[in-house]
């Protein structure tokens, strides 16, 4: 990917500084429940992450914003930021809307969001509550090491998909996904929770085309790369290596398949009307 001496976002905060945030209170309210939602989100047991929580204390973190002299990993973030911002600023002005791009937070091992508690066993996530991405750096070692899923395009899809929930919550899909769930059983919102989730894949794919058209990002095998991620990070797959067998009414984000599908699809299209995950209840 073609990222270097591009553009970096001003909405980027870098609070590792600090070295993350430590002792959380949280006891049992909704801190605690964010956290065993978000933990089984991403695929870790609950358990670890809540014990790995130490309650009473305050907060050790520091704030810096990333510069041109900051680390390679923090400003290529940043630079894929500042590049879903220009296009999803195009693309909502041709649909008459105003974008308001998400701040990025990058962290080390924990910190405080609007959604009650970021934790770096989470892996990357979206927070509606304050419209930010939390993001700590390290998850891409555990991509390579895990899923030997490698390149900073896989990075980027990663990061695009996350924005692409924000795009899902200024537009208004998010809200009326959640406005389902108290009519629904858990099989059947974890189907609402897929479609969600691939048509976040389809906006990261949405970004990538029209990034490319804007500002020429693209060089030979990035696409490859970020398939390789869709399809590493696919429920089936995640199942079966962590329980050894499928569980489809479990799922949450799609299959592998589905996943490469619905970026391919957004890459090859660059037409946001061609991203109703909701009506292809077969892809």
């Amino acid at each position: 990917m073609r990222w270097q001496n591009k553009r970096l976002s001003d909405n980027v905060e870098d609070r590792r500084g600090g070295g993350g945030m430590r002792n959380i209170g949280i006891g049992g309210g909704i801190g605690g429940i964010i956290i065993i939602v978000l933990a089984l989100l991403f695929n870790k047991d609950p358990q670890t992450v809540l014990q790995q929580v130490q309650p009473g204390g305050a907060s050790t973190e520091t704030s810096e914003t990333v510069t041109a002299g900051s680390d390679e990993s923090a400003r290529m973030a940043s630079t894929v930021l500042a590049s879903t911002e220009d296009v999803w600023t195009q693309q909502f002005s041709a649909l008459n809307k105003t974008y308001t791009p998400p701040k990025m937070i990058l962290f080390s091992n924990a910190t405080e969001s609007g959604c009650g508690f970021a934790q770096s066993a989470m892996g990357p996530f979206y927070c509606p509550a304050d419209d930010k991405v939390y993001l700590d750096l390290t998850f891409f070692d555990e991509m390579r090491q895990r899923f030997n899923v490698v390149g900073d395009f896989a990075q980027a899809y990663v990061i695009a998909h996350e924005v692409g929930h924000h795009v899902q919550n200024l537009l208004g899909i998010s809200n009326k996904v959640q406005a389902m769930r108290q009519r629904m059983s858990e099989t059947e919102y974890n189907k609402m929770s897929v479609k969600l989730e691939l048509q976040a894949d389809f906006l990261a794919g949405l970004w990538a085309h029209h990034a490319e058209k804007m500002d020429a990002i693209l060089e030979s095998g990035d696409i490859e790369e970020a398939l390789n991620a869709a399809s590493a990070v696919g429920d089936d797959k995640l199942q079966q290596a962590t329980q050894g067998r499928v569980v489809p009414d479990a799922f949450t984000h799609g299959t592998s398949e589905q996943r490469m599908y619905w970026f391919k699809k957004g890459f090859t299209t660059g037409d946001i009307k061609q991203g109703d995950t909701f009506a292809e209840i077969n892809n």
